[in-house]
Parts: C-alpha cells; sequence; structure tokens
C-alpha cells in the first residue's frame, strides 16, 4: 500500500511538476471521457504532528493538502456516489463523463473530525469501507498496535519473522525497520501474524495503556451520522485479513458478516466491498465470487486506475483503484488521478 517516495530535486518531480503546470496532464481527456477514477484515502490528518506514534503510511494527506485534491477533483471530474455506481450498474442509469468516486478505508476517527467537514463543503459524496471489529472499539490494526510499540520502545533491535534480529542506531532507522516489519507481517499466514503481533509489546518491551487506541477509531453514532449526510458506508471484511491467506470458509464469513453486522448497525443495506490489502496477490476468482455471492454490488481492489465504464461493467467485482499517500503533492495527485497511472508497475 506505499508509494514511490521522490526526493525534493528529483528530474522526475521537476518533470512532473513542469507537465503539471503547463497542462501537459489533461491532454486529450476527451478520449477517457467514460471511465471511472476511484481514489483511495485511508486518514485524513497531520502526519508531522508531535507525538505521532500510530502507523504512518496510513495518512493519505494533511487536511489542507486533502481540500486542494478535492478542489483539483471539483475542477476536473464529476464526483459521483457509491450508489450513482450501483444504479448504473443494475439499471443503466448514466455516469456523467469523468466520474470519480471518493473512498476510504478501515474507518478512522480522523474520516470524522478532519475529512466529513472538507467533504461537506465541496458537497461530495463519498465511501467509507469498515473494518466492523474495530469500529468503536480498543482493538488496533496490528499495524497500528506494531507503530506504537516502535514509537515506545527503549529497545534497539527486533526479531522479524525470518528469524532475523535487526538493530537501529537512530530515530531513522527505526521507523525504516518498523515499516519492513509491518510489511513483513503481511506475507504470513493470517493466524501466524497474529502470533508476532501478539508477542511484539513484550518483545520490544512496551505497556500499551488500556482505551488508547480507541481514539483512534470511528464509533458508530459518528457512522450514523454521516451516513444521514451524504456519506455512504461499505464493507472492508470482520478484521481485516487478506482474503487469500485464509481459508474459503474464513474469508467467507469476513466478508458476509461484514455486511450483515454493518447494516444491523445502520438499519440500511450495503453495496460496495473493498478487499484488504488489494493488491494482485490479496484478490482471486474465489474471493470476487465469496463476495458477489454475499450480496454485494461491487467491490474494489487497490491496483492503479483509472478504470474504463466497459471494464467496470464486464467485472465490477474488481475495480481498480488509486492509493494516495501524503507524500504526493498535488502535481503527483493530478498524474496519479491521469489515464496513464493504470499501466504504471
Amino acid at each position: 500500500m506505499g508509494s514511490v517516495k521522490l526526493s525534493q530535486n528529483s528530474p522526475l518531480k521537476r518533470f512532473i511538476n513542469f507537465a503539471y503546470r503547463k497542462g501537459w496532464f489533461n491532454v486529450g481527456r476527451a478520449l477517457f471521457a467514460k471511465s471511472l477514477t476511484v481514489i483511495n484515502y485511508h486518514r485524513i490528518n497531520d502526519p508531522h504532528q508531535a507525538g505521532f506514534d500510530s502507523f504512518l503510511p496510513n495518512v493519505s494527506a494533511h487536511p489542507k493538502d486533502f481540500d486542494l485534491q478535492m478542489e483539483y477533483l471539483a475542477r476536473w471530474f464529476n464526483v459521483v456516489s457509491l450508489t450513482d455506481v450501483t444504479n448504473w450498474l443494475r439499471n443503466g442509469k448514466d455516469l456523467p463523463p469523468y466520474a470519480a468516486l471518493i473512498t476510504f478505508d478501515d474507518g478512522y476517527l480522523d474520516n470524522y473530525t478532519e475529512a466529513y467537514p472538507i467533504l461537506r463543503r465541496h458537497n461530495f459524496p463519498a465511501v467509507i469501507f469498515l473494518t466492523h471489529g474495530h469500529i468503536g472499539t480498543d482493538a488496533p490494526f496490528y499495524w497500528d498496535l506494531a507503530a506504537y510499540c516502535f514509537y515506545h520502545t527503549q529497545t534497539d533491535a527486533v526479531l522479524f519473522p525470518d528469524n532475523t534480529n535487526e538493530k537501529w542506531a537512530n530515530e531513522a532507522q527505526r521507523k525504516l525497520i518498523s515499516q519492513r516489519w509491518i510489511e513483513a507481517l503481511k506475507i504470513l499466514p493470517h493466524t501466524e501474524k497474529l502470533k508476532w503481533v501478539e508477542k511484539l509489546p513484550e518483545r520490544l518491551n512496551v505497556s500499551i495503556p488500556q482505551g488508547y487506541f480507541q481514539k483512534l477509531m470511528l464509533n458508530w453514532d459518528q457512522v450514523r451520522e454521516m451516513s444521514q449526510n451524504g456519506i455512504e458506508f461499505g464493507g472492508h471484511t470482520l478484521t481485516h485479513p487478506i482474503l487469500t491467506r485464509v481459508s474459503p470458509e474464513q474469508a467467507e464469513k469476513e466478508i458476509h458478516g461484514s455486511k450483515l453486522a454493518i447494516e444491523r448497525e445502520l438499519g440500511q443495506e450495503i453495496s460496495g466491498f473493498a478487499y484488504p490489502n488489494g493488491r494482485q496477490a490479496d484478490v482471486n476468482a474465489e474471493v470476487e465470487k465469496l463476495t458477489q455471492n454475499a450480496g454485494y454490488q461491487a467491490a474494489f481492489t487497490l491496483q492503479n486506475g483509472p478504470t474504463t465504464l466497459q471494464e467496470v461493467r464486464r467485472n465490477p467485482f474488481a475495480i481498480r483503484r488509486i492509493f494516495i499517500s501524503h507524500l504526493h503533492t498535488l502535481p503527483r495527485y493530478a498524474l496519479l488521478t491521469h489515464r496513464i497511472n493504470r499501466y504504471r508497475k
């Protein structure tokens, strides 16, 4: 889910900035008018604030940058809702040219405190894909628990799942190793990953205050308030396993269970699902079929977009999304939402 960091004066960054100023990203746009550009956010927050001790790569944008990105969408796209997309899929109701859908994954509190007011100011709909088991609870995602432990530890080394022991000598090295440790867990079977996460606080000699992670996540009152004011919600499993790394039975429980649980809380049907992690290895035909069988009408990956409307209609359970990072400048954002991005490796 990460992104390539460009140095401040790299030739590529200078070219992107130059092309953006010259308007090159909008040359030939009419050729891609019949498309769906789905943009993926996680958190909207200040990544540079003192004491930030959760998973930094999940910060998609500073609130000021998010506001600028919404202004960019208002200028160049027609922002649609998930209901608009599913109505088009079911009933053939036309989508506007240059349709864009704004999505968020997981259900972080700053979706409500930071993103929601900005979305309302722009009169934009959006959809938040909730990991049900983390909403209104003190249950952290493993990456946030790990980030907390690495931030607060007084030790200088950690054991990796391949039994190598890596040490750090300064804060920059600690941050790098912590992110590598979190990424290393993604390739493990789900049950083994949970064992490594459970042991980490003890291995790093960190004590976590009770209730600490509750401040990270939305609660159901906030979800219901947003639901009444233009924000839609979808499923993102119960506990966020990578669905190709659990049994089909467990995957079905995670996919279908999240739909039933969210519908019970909201008192209304939900129609969209986002695959955890969402890369090519994390979704397969069996997982897509389970999602369809659960009653969802559309599902979203994290493979590079945009997507032509023809592709969406051909398989609405593998819709591409564009991952946004706080490292992305506005010119980079313009490039990522350009049709050329879908061909990026």
